[in-house]
């Protein structure tokens, strides 16, 4: 992926008054409350509530982590196995509510996504959490608590890769992924973000600003009717998705839109999209472009197409639940935090 393309670590801010990184906050005009942001010797856990993970992989996660100034706490997951899970439903359960519960722990990050985590959603307790909030680190899978906070909770998360994702050897890594997951690091710091992704044909102009939520799109549209489903209205809204056929990428986006996900929105960010092959004489005859400008035709908000979130290298960290402005225009698409 050309650097060019993709703008990360927009502009830090100056300065952060103390009281972002020590108090909750609420996002303006938004009802979210941000997290305090993280200041060096905070503690950063890590817990597999979805697919399981070795301590071996999860290590170059927790010495670059350690390098930017936090301390760790490994999880009793991590190691854990049961079958594709990081261990029972209720070692799960057990390990991700203690991360909540304890007030020493500033964030948690995912090991890595899956499948897992609905399974365990509706018995979590949120009160301890609910009064005192902190951040929730992951994507793919994680989708499920980045909506289940949003519509229960109002309060914000991070959408960015997790633990697997990790250069082994940061001297030898791609800049892409350095730039990705420094946006981790600037996220829970509290820097002001900010990302650039080039002009699409498929683009549609405009600027606006409101709250962003989303992730990924099979995770959204099956937490429909259930009491995680994702409120659209008035956001920004951002879709990725990944192994899927074109034909349930469309029967996927008919859901959104015949439930309203669609209509009211205030920007439309689509990520990375990596689809299965149709099959020989299966041929779908619609690209993900098609797909995706069929369901908002009618709508006026901007849009903006191969954005950099998804199951992808140029995968950046985005704030959930924070206001965000989102601009498309002939030079490309920008999304930036206030």
């Amino acid at each position: 992926m050309n650097r060019k393309h993709f703008l990360s670590s927009f502009i830090a801010a100056t300065t952060i008054l103390p009281s972002l990184r020590t108090l909750a906050i609420e996002s303006e005009n938004s009802g979210f409350k941000i997290p305090p942001y993280l200041k060096p010797g905070d503690t950063i856990g890590i817990s597999s509530p979805a697919g399981y993970i070795t301590p071996e992989q999860i290590q170059p996660s927790v010495v670059q982590m350690q390098s930017w100034g936090f301390n760790m706490k490994i999880g009793k997951t991590i190691g854990k196995r049961d079958f594709t899970y990081g261990g029972t439903d209720e070692e799960r359960l057990a390990d991700f509510q203690e991360m909540l519960d304890d007030p020493g722990i500033k964030a948690i990050m995912c090991a890595r996504g899956g499948y897992g985590f609905v399974r365990i959603i509706d018995q979590l307790d949120f009160s301890e959490f609910n009064r005192n909030p902190k951040w929730i680190i992951g994507f793919s899978d994680i989708t499920v608590l980045h909506c289940h906070l949003a519509k229960n909770f109002g309060i914000a998360s991070i959408h960015s890769k997790m633990c697997n994702s990790f250069p082994d050897d940061w001297a030898k890594a791609e800049p892409i992924q350095i730039e990705t997951i420094l946006s981790i690091k600037n996220a829970l710091i509290g820097e002001e973000m900010g990302y650039h992704a080039p002009s699409n044909s498929n683009n549609r102009f405009g600027k606006t600003e409101a709250i962003l939520v989303g992730g990924n799109l099979s995770i959204i549209e099956t937490l429909a009717g259930s009491p995680s489903d994702l409120d659209t209205k008035d956001k920004i809204l951002f879709i990725e998705d990944t192994g899927e056929y074109l034909y349930s990428i469309d029967r996927m986006l008919w859901n959104l839109k015949r439930s309203g996900k669609l209509r009211n929105l205030k920007g439309l960010i689509v990520g990375g999209f990596k689809v299965k092959p149709d099959d020989a004489g299966e041929e779908f005859g619609k690209s993900i472009y098609d797909i995706v400008l069929e369901k908002v035709k009618e709508y006026t908000y901007p849009i903006a197409f191969d954005f950099p979130v998804g199951h992808q290298r140029n995968n950046f960290a985005l704030k959930c639940g924070a206001k965000h402005v989102f601009m498309v225009n002939e030079n490309g698409s920008v999304l930036r935090t206030f």
